[in-house]
């Protein structure tokens, strides 16, 4: 059996995220790169999330949060971010389970192209 993608694309891992993961393909738009950097948080892949975060406002250490498990993406809205634009945003919500019970993340996140890549610039927390 094949194991959903957490980013809710309706592939499998092995197909959807896992690439860009292991940094075999590029997301090819803001989009994709915010649907793998989450499964890359709910996945433990934090060398990815790090990688992906555009070092200007990259942290000097990206740490799991112990105790969090996400367990859902949903995506509210996309300004742009296509294959052929230099910026893009997704709005978005996650959804995450901790001892002291489930929340949920909404952040409006900025994106823009570096090198010929998405990378995540930064984001509004709401």
């Amino acid at each position: 059996m094949k194991q959903p993608c957490p980013c809710g694309s309706g592939g499998s891992y092995a197909a959807c995220c896992r690439p860009l993961h292991d940094n075999r393909v590029q997301a090819g738009t803001a989009e994709q790169l915010m649907r793998s950097r989450y499964s890359a948080y709910a996945m433990g892949r934090i060398d990815h999330v790090f990688r992906t975060w555009h070092p200007r406002n990259r942290p000097e250490e990206i740490e799991p949060a112990p105790g969090l498990t996400w367990v859902a993406l949903t995506i509210l809205r996309i300004e742009a971010g296509q294959s052929d634009d230099n910026e893009g945003v997704v709005e978005f919500e996650a959804a995450y389970q901790t001892a002291a019970g489930p929340g949920v993340l909404r952040e409006r996140s900025r994106f823009t192209r570096r090198g010929g890549r998405w990378v995540y610039l930064d984001g509004d927390v709401a």
